[in-house]
């Protein structure tokens, strides 16, 4: 498949700001599937790998032709960035961020620094090179712990750990763990809300572009989760503090070009998880979301403009309008894959819900991803013991719009318990009549369950997978089933209505 259609957009975009300038722009691109590899794109284009030979013949081969400006590295994901300081020993001027800048980012140990320096705070951490020290450092933060390797691609390998074996099994299997490729060992901020940044910087002017809250908590995939801008839950202080961290940020890494920082925010408290000098998969949606082409106008930035001749300000731009961005997922085509969420990025496309209102552009958004959302019937309802309190204000509301709920022992005790109806009925376990039974008789329209532990995983497995057959929309998280419920309210009090673009602006 190669890197997403994301950064495919962002590098339309760049060729077409370099032929507002002048500039003639050649693309080098391995993925035929792409509209940047279309003939009229580009001035010039290269059907090669992103390897640090193919590119640097290129580039031998373009200098004898002309003045040759650069090479951006900053819109095609990660793969490019790993070739910026082999480019720059080659004597190929990179535009943008520095390839010093890039490494001081994608580093774990020189990025902790950093953050320390300039005051930000991130979760309890520490670097591991040998599986012993990994074990050792999960000991001293705590579990669950979330463990990442440095320069990963989507999220790959990445994995969150609730106890010492289950760390073990992940440094046989998963990865191998060396001076050379270090692993990240952070503390597991469970129930905090994750939100991206983007933001452009000239080198001295920072643009927060788009604040997105992520719907999923901190810990499952930004790829996967489902995102709002402007955010729907946070306070104005909380973003307000969001904006200058992100501007703190770019001017520490020296960001010229986009930029993308990822902040956990628990209670007041907020946390970098990772910034990133590029680029992010989440640029399209934030143009579109907010009106502007972020990607071009970064380009020309990067060819020496300066964000004031833009005329956007410092930004965030907010209008009256609410997006939603929703993961597209491939499970239907994949039918003994557990559709259950977590760091390592599992979805295929994406799709945007727009309107006046969350729940209304939430409904739009997971009707466009093939979830359509049910007005009435019975709702499954089965958490762990953590998310019980949290889940009885969605199970309420629930009653309140008509539906009947069914529930596991121990979610139907701790709902009964709060004077709320519900039926129990049993886990695959308990013998039939049980819950994957209700499903496949059709019993059941809409399924909230979530799940802690290896052995709990497995249990729920077969309930996530007959939904998914059966086409019954199903959260894993807590915040997922709360956004569902606003949406069916919407769906219940206003009738639902498709407008252009342009109309809610």
């Amino acid at each position: 498949i190669g890197q997403g259609i994301e950064f495919d957009y962002c590098c339309c975009h760049a060729a077409f700001a370099m032929a507002d300038l002048d500039i003639e722009s050649i693309m080098v691109n391995c993925n035929p599937e792409t509209v940047s590899t279309d003939y009229d794109t580009s001035d010039r284009l290269y059907f090669e790998p992103l390897t640090l030979e193919d590119v640097s013949e290129i580039i031998h081969l373009e200098q004898t032709s002309g003045d040759f400006m650069g090479v951006i590295v900053q819109f095609g994901g990660q793969t490019p960035l790993k070739l910026a300081q082999g480019l720059k020993a080659s004597g190929a001027p990179i535009l943008g961020t520095t390839p010093d800048s890039i490494d001081l980012a994608e580093d774990r140990e020189h990025f902790s620094k950093l953050l320390d320096k300039i005051g930000l705070k991130q979760a309890p951490a520490a670097i591991a090179r040998t599986d012993e020290e990994a074990v050792e450092a999960a000991k001293r933060i705590g579990y669950p712990v979330m463990l990442r390797p440095s320069f990963v691609l989507g999220g790959r390998a990445m994995e969150i750990v609730h106890d010492e074996a289950d760390l073990r099994r992940y440094v046989r299997e998963a990865v191998q763990v060396s001076g050379d490729t270090p692993l990240l060992v952070d503390r597991y901020l469970s129930d905090a809300i994750e939100v991206d940044v983007d933001a452009m910087c000239d080198g001295e002017e920072t643009h927060v572009a788009g604040i997105m809250e992520h719907i999923e908590e901190a810990g499952i995939h930004s790829g996967d989760s489902a995102c709002s801008i402007p955010p729907y839950t946070l306070s104005k202080e909380i973003v307000d503090r969001l904006s200058d961290q992100a501007r703190k940020l770019a001017k520490a890494l020296n960001v010229k070009g986009l930029m993308n920082v990822q902040f956990a925010v628990k209670g007041d408290e907020i946390y970098v998880l990772e910034a990133n000098p590029r680029a992010s998969r989440t640029v399209p949606f934030v143009a579109k979301a907010v009106g502007k082409p972020f990607a071009a106008i970064a380009a020309k930035v990067m060819a020496g403009e300066k964000i004031a001749s833009f005329g956007i300000g410092a930004g965030p731009i907010v209008g009256p309008r609410i997006a939603v961005k929703e993961a597209v997922f491939p499970f239907s085509r994949f039918p003994g894959v557990d559709p259950l969420l977590g760091p390592e990025m599992r979805s295929t496309g994406e799709v945007m819900g727009l309107d006046v209102s969350f729940g209304a552009a939430y409904l739009k958004s997971q009707i466009a991803a093939g979830m359509a959302l049910p007005a009435k019937g019975c709702v499954f309802i089965s958490v762990r013991e953590g998310d019980k309190a949290s889940i009885e204000p969605p199970a309420r509301e629930m009653t309140e719009l008509g539906f009947s709920i069914i529930a596991t022992e121990g979610t139907a005790q701790f709902l009964a318990a709060r004077g709320i109806k519900v039926e129990r009925v049993n886990k695959v376990l308990e013998g039939q009549p049980h819950v994957v039974d209700a499903l496949l008789n059709g019993k059941v329209q809409l399924v909230f369950n979530t799940t802690e532990g290896a052995q709990s995983l497995l249990d729920s497995a077969s309930i996530r997978r007959a939904a998914l057959q059966h086409g019954i929309p199903y959260y894993t998280t807590i915040s997922g089933a709360r956004a569902a419920v606003q949406a069916i309210r919407s769906l219940k009090t206003h009738p639902l209505e498709a407008g252009a673009l342009q109309t809610y602006s």
